[in-house]
């Protein structure tokens, strides 16, 4: 709690020192409908997003826990990197969505684009470089949580069935912050819900048929590729961003302050 007030402490004495390039006025701003419904309506839909990410997880331990508890141990340690994964691409993704969101302010589609799609390249390649990692030497990342072999088994056919395919995951994601910058997350969501269906109804239809623990969790690699995909393909044909400056839904601009040059002209 003390680490989140000295750093709004710190943030807000920057905003008000004229140091950047936002120069707000004085005093604060009168609150108004407008820019809180803005918010509420991309936050509103992210954090269903970011949802379906930790209902997915959940429903599908239950699936893992038919096969008892060694299972349950192996999934629920080698899905604990996918979590990690999340902070990774988060910090690509902000500067993603805030060079976005700038650029497309400024009437720079093209800029906008070329950040997103270096950003989906870099955290894709870095999250896939970790899957194929973890799938070649799984027990250097189980080997920290123990050294059980019906753990170590079940964890590492996980990471060697779905590892290979963290990089639609990255991708996918940082994609999604793009989405947040332009104020689009309609395909992002839609994504998000498709992957946690075909992951889960994968791994109904491989408990159905008797596939095992490989089939569900090849489920849960579709998974990933279709969260990646369907992202993809919504950036590639032009669905995330507006098409011009008037169709992006825009926060209602706040009154700033004049530059110091106007005050000191004054």
């Amino acid at each position: 709690m003390a680490y989140y007030a000295v750093g709004s402490a710190i943030f807000a004495g920057y905003l008000w020192s004229w140091r950047g390039v936002l120069r707000p006025g004085r005093r604060l701003p009168r609150l108004t409908w407008a820019p809180s419904r803005e918010i509420l309506r991309i936050g509103v839909l992210s954090g269903i997003a970011s949802m379906t990410s930790n209902v997915t997880v959940i429903a599908s331990t239950a699936f893992v826990g038919a096969a008892g508890p060694a299972a349950v141990a192996g999934y629920g340690t080698s899905a604990r990197l996918e979590y990690l994964l999340v902070p990774l691409v988060f910090g690509l993704g902000s500067p993603i969505a805030a060079i976005v969101g700038t650029a497309l302010g400024a009437g720079d589609r093209a800029r906008a684009r070329q950040a997103a799609l270096t950003g989906a390249i870099f955290a894709g390649a870095l999250t896939e470089l970790i899957g194929l990692v973890s799938a070649v030497y799984p027990g250097a990342w189980l080997g920290l949580f123990g050294h059980d072999p019906a753990m170590l088994a079940i964890g590492s056919l996980y990471l060697r069935v779905v590892g290979p395919f963290y990089g639609f995951f990255g991708a996918g994601l940082a994609l999604y912050f793009a989405a947040q910058g332009a104020g689009r997350v309609g395909w992002p969501l839609a994504a998000s819900l498709l992957r946690m269906g075909v992951a889960l109804g994968g791994a109904w239809a491989a408990a159905a048929l008797g596939l095992g623990l490989v089939g569900t969790f090849a489920a849960l690699s579709a998974g990933f590729i279709t969260m990646g995909l369907v992202n993809a393909a919504a950036f590639a044909r032009g669905r995330m961003f507006p098409h011009d400056p008037a169709d992006r839904q825009s926060l209602t601009p706040l009154p700033l302050a004049p530059a110091a040059g106007a005050v000191a002209r004054r």
